[in-house]
């Protein structure tokens, strides 16, 4: 299909109570300098039910229009509503990109839409510019098991779609800003929806890691020496109020889940601390928590690679320095 607008589109995924995923505020940031770039305007599509809480914080986030989707079909997300949903406002507005967040609903949802409609998708982004020669999007996303990095253009079918990495833009500032809502009155029939959501089993506590949005990460890498070098770390992540993350060398270690790995081939994260413990700091690591507001390293190597892009560097044996750093935080926290 041919764009009819310059409009870039980014998908605000929605959680049960309608309030919006953080990927979806965080994909507004660089959403605002592609649109500007494009000459177009910067639009939210909002899916869902009861999803008021969405439409204003998008606006609040700097869109300059929200499109609603809204009605029962749409609570629960399921692949053939939301598909023919999106599909259908593609066809209908034709903007010429739209963004998504990589996460478990948008790596379902952005293939399905990209087929129906005849375009590509780059999947799994962690950076997006403007092609300066082409004017196209440059979508640039980990190959080859994250050992290079490859940049991807769409110069032919519109409109431009891609994938983007929870956790590698941070949320713009809040504005006064009121946006544009237009209320798309669409329903899907309930013979179209071939699945039904039955019930919800939540996964054990261990798996249950919200690496993306987490404030605070404490991270254990080859350093820790095995499952039970953990310990430690969880000590201190417990006392810090954060979670417990990973390097991609402690999961295929089989030391930890692969659900606390942070990396390329991991979770991207940016918290507003990060504490590297035992890592040596692998690039794939580094580009997975490089944009961490304050980096803490500690390893036995001075020469660690992790030194070199932390706020605060502690060269010394972790099983002596997390102890002590969890005795005083619990003094401070009393």
């Amino acid at each position: 299909m041919e764009a009819k607008t310059k409009d870039l589109w980014v998908f605000i995924e929605t959680n049960e109570d309608g309030s919006p995923k953080k990927v979806g505020l965080e994909l507004l940031n660089p959403g605002r300098k592609l649109a500007d770039k494009q000459g177009g305007k910067l639009v939210a599509v909002v899916i869902g039910n009861n999803v008021a809480v969405s439409v204003e914080e998008a606006g609040k986030f700097g869109a300059d229009q929200v499109i609603v989707v809204e009605g029962p079909e749409y609570e629960k997300y399921t692949t053939d509503a939301y598909a023919i949903a999106l599909v259908h406002l593609c066809e209908k507005y034709a903007p010429t990109t739209v963004m998504v967040g990589a996460t478990n609903v948008g790596r379902d949802l952005a293939p399905r839409v990209t087929a129906r409609i005849g375009t590509g998708l780059t999947a799994d982004c962690t950076s997006i510019d403007i092609d300066e020669e082409s004017g196209n999007v440059a979508w640039t996303r980990p190959a080859f098991g994250g050992n290079l990095m490859a940049t991807i253009l769409c110069p032919d079918h519109r409109p431009q779609f891609g994938t983007v990495r929870p956790g590698v833009f941070k949320k713009p500032a809040e504005t006064e800003n009121k946006a544009e809502v237009i209320r798309e009155e669409f329903h899907v029939a309930p013979e179209q929806i071939r699945t039904k959501l039955i019930d919800v089993i939540r996964e054990a506590a261990e798996e249950l890691v919200d690496l993306e949005g987490a404030e605070i990460i404490v991270s254990g890498g080859r350093g820790v020496g095995g499952p039970e070098g953990f310990a430690p770390v969880k000590e201190l992540a417990d006392a810090l109020g954060g979670v417990v993350g990973a390097s991609r060398a402690a999961v295929d270690a089989g030391w930890i889940s692969h659900s606390h790995q942070v990396g390329q081939t991991g979770k991207t994260v940016g918290p507003k601390l990060y504490i590297a413990c035992g890592i040596s700091g692998a690039i794939q690591h580094m580009a997975g928590m490089s944009g961490s507001d304050t980096i803490v390293a500690i390893n036995k190597d001075p020469d660690a690679n992790i030194f070199s892009i932390a706020d605060y560097g502690i060269v010394g044996d972790l099983f002596k320095v997390l102890p002590v750093l969890t005795a005083e935080v619990k003094k401070i926290k009393g």
